[in-house]
């Protein structure tokens, strides 16, 4: 069986693409650096960290960003026709007041691994863009649209417009086109396939909270009228459908859910086998009970579907909680050789695991200074937005034991060094040496 969720701790807003054999899902990152994990499998259970998408820290320069913005939601799709990796992606640059400031950005690659293309501009009028190559060859980019309006749906609608790789812009303004299949509101995420006749748009509705969910529509005509599917939504953990339209409360912990292991569930990509087997990638998350809170941030676990009949996406299992475990898919197991949680620092390089806030990690850090040891180079503290010399693993669970060994003679008060248990520039338990 595989066991929910694949990739524990921050591992949030998945998506999922294949070429070939090998299949890939980019998650987002948000201020950490490198940007936009990439993990590989080829039996879609045994999965492994490859590569990450960003990793120039002036392009996108996040210092200075508050926690939780930076990259968002990246769309990971492979075009057969151009034999080409595309990836679009946000960065939030504010959430004050009504207003959303983000800046969607298309690049491209021949392999997984980059390089990268220069980053295109493609518009600014909401975040969770993705694209669909059409056969016809036309380029389509789905996103939410922030209304600034008061009185108005925040998100409230999912939005269209052409892209042009000729002129390497978007075509016109972005065009209304689904206000969700639900009424829980807060239409978001959006990934737009095609299938025989049918534009299929999935999207996530209820707030990335305890209401979240995924729901899809499809139209014969990419521009619609979209039609939901009438039993939405497809994958959830509430299952039963609420009215949420205007509720600025995106975590919703009334809808909590303590029969299903996996809360939260929304965000939702699918892709195809060779053989015809459907997955579909969500976010979720693992709260403590009485607090509902989620350390280890969101996570991404995996559902197998299938079609029905009527030309609609189900859940394998039935019904439309997510599932804590699933059956195998049919193709031949491969898993990956076993990581140690264990790092002497005597290699050449730091493992790929590793990140820092805002800024690479190679600004601060040394492996060659004193075999078998790593070097940092102090900077601000770890409540600045700016530079800061953390070097960091994302926890995967509340059960952990850390231990590290370090030799540091501070000579002032304003040096410090140690272990940090870090949620955030405000939230966070440092355990630390220092002069005094």
């Amino acid at each position: 069986m595989i066991q929910n969720p694949v990739f524990k701790g921050f591992n949030p807003d998945p998506s999922i693409c294949r070429r070939g054999d090998d299949y890939y899902v980019a998650v987002s990152s948000f201020e950490w650096f490198p940007g936009l994990p990439v993990y590989h499998s080829r039996d879609l259970k045994h999965w492994q960290l490859l590569t990450h998408v960003l990793t120039d820290d002036n392009n996108p320069d996040l210092k200075k960003l508050p926690s939780a913005k930076g990259i968002w939601a990246p769309s990971l799709t492979w075009c057969e026709e151009e034999k080409l990796f595309y990836v679009i992606y946000g960065v939030m640059n504010s959430m004050n007041s009504r207003y959303f400031d983000v800046d969607n950005y298309l690049i491209t690659a021949s392999e997984i691994t980059g390089p990268w293309s220069e980053p295109v501009y493609l518009h600014s009028a909401g975040f969770d863009a993705s694209i669909l190559h059409d056969t016809d060859g036309k380029k389509w980019i789905v996103s939410l649209e922030w209304e600034t309006r008061e009185g108005y749906e925040k998100p409230g609608a999912i939005c269209l417009v052409e892209y042009s790789p000729q002129t390497r812009s978007v075509v016109g303004y972005p065009q209304r086109i689904w206000r969700g299949g639900t009424d829980r509101g807060c239409i978001e995420a959006p990934h737009l396939t095609r299938r025989g006749d049918y534009y299929y748009l999935m999207v996530a509705e209820g707030g990335t909270g305890y209401g979240h969910a995924v729901t899809m529509a499809r139209a014969t005509q990419v521009a619609g009228p979209y039609e939901g599917d009438p039993q939405n939504p497809i994958v959830t953990s509430w299952p039963e459908n609420f009215n949420a339209r205007h509720d600025a409360d995106h975590l919703k912990p009334h809808y909590f859910n303590p029969q299903t292991y996996l809360q939260k569930a929304g965000h939702g990509s699918y892709v195809e086998t060779p053989t015809g087997e459907v997955w579909l990638t969500h976010l979720c998350s693992r709260p403590f009970r009485q607090a509902l809170r989620c350390p280890l941030g969101r996570e991404t676990a995996i559902q197998k579907m299938v079609w029905s009949d009527d030309g609609w996406l189900r859940m394998a299992a039935g019904g439309n909680l997510a599932q804590h475990q699933v059956e195998e898919s049919n193709l031949p197991s491969q898993p990956f050789p076993a990581k140690p949680d264990r790092d002497d620092f005597d290699g050449q390089t730091l493992d790929n695991a590793f990140y820092a806030p805002r800024i690479r990690f190679q600004r601060f850090t040394s492996l060659e200074r004193r075999a078998g040891y790593l070097a940092l180079r102090g900077q601000e503290s770890l409540s600045s937005l700016n530079k800061v010399s953390l070097l960091a693993k994302k926890l995967t669970s509340v059960y952990a034991t850390i231990v590290t060994k370090m030799d540091f003679s501070p000579e002032i008060y304003q040096h410090s060094a140690g272990l940090t248990l870090y949620y955030d520039n405000m939230n966070y338990l440092f355990l630390h040496k220092t002069w005094g």
